[in-house]
């Protein structure tokens, strides 16, 4: 399912296209950098998903990185967010897993909750060529308190969040939720609280988020 998965997406000359030298298109989205704060905790299902997945989490520290927005590179961050968000079926943790503990993984069977989504376009974005500190996990609230997690992707235009509730790559502090925490940059395993801008407001129904995400 995997692999089948990633012959889908295709060749897409992304590496080319990040080292071309193109100069930044007046059309190109501009966002905020999130504001890291102190360590936090790391979330139960990271752990639990690097027992299972150890290569993916036995990694040693590199510099941060962001991505360099150019037309291409922007063109594949949303194919594979379109792509993965209309090919992984929608399900809740309990319904997929049987359990309330918190499980992460990748989509082997097709479908998953926001976490399922969020590992999924990583995984895909790297085996494209971008650079894995740029592509980081991240942990919300919506405005009724519900847990959710989206792909933070950091870039020369700031940061840019890669959500299953919505359709279109979108700014940080335009998504609607309340930051909690994301991997560090240098390392997967470290994770960092994020200051949540002033003035963010809902992006989507509560009942939505809590459903699908």
């Amino acid at each position: 399912m995997l692999a089948g998965l990633g012959r889908l997406l295709g060749a897409s000359g992304l590496v080319a296209a990040l080292h071309a030298g193109e100069a930044p298109a007046p059309e190109l989205p501009l966002a905020s950098a999130a504001a890291i704060g102190a360590p936090a905790s790391t979330p139960y299902g990271w752990i639990d998903f690097c027992s299972r997945q150890p290569g993916e989490c036995m990694q040693p520290p590199v510099v941060a990185r962001n991505i360099a927005l150019t037309p291409g590179a922007l063109r594949a961050i949303d194919r594979v967010n379109r792509h993965v968000n209309a090919t992984l079926q929608p399900v809740s943790n309990f319904e997929h897993w049987g359990t309330t503990l918190d499980h992460w993984d990748y989509p082997a069977d097709g479908k998953g909750d926001c976490k399922i989504y969020a590992l999924w376009k990583r995984k895909l974005l790297i085996e494209e060529g971008f650079p894995r500190q740029a592509l980081l996990i991240t942990i919300v609230r919506d405005g009724a308190g519900a847990g959710h997690a989206v792909l933070t992707v950091k870039t020369d235009r700031g940061d840019f969040v890669l959500d299953n509730l919505a359709r279109d790559i979108r700014p940080w502090d335009a998504a609607g939720y309340v930051y909690l925490k994301r991997q560090a940059q240098e390392d997967p395993n470290v994770w960092l609280s994020i200051e949540t801008p002033r003035g963010a407001g809902l992006a989507m129904p509560p009942a939505q988020a809590r459903q699908l995400g």
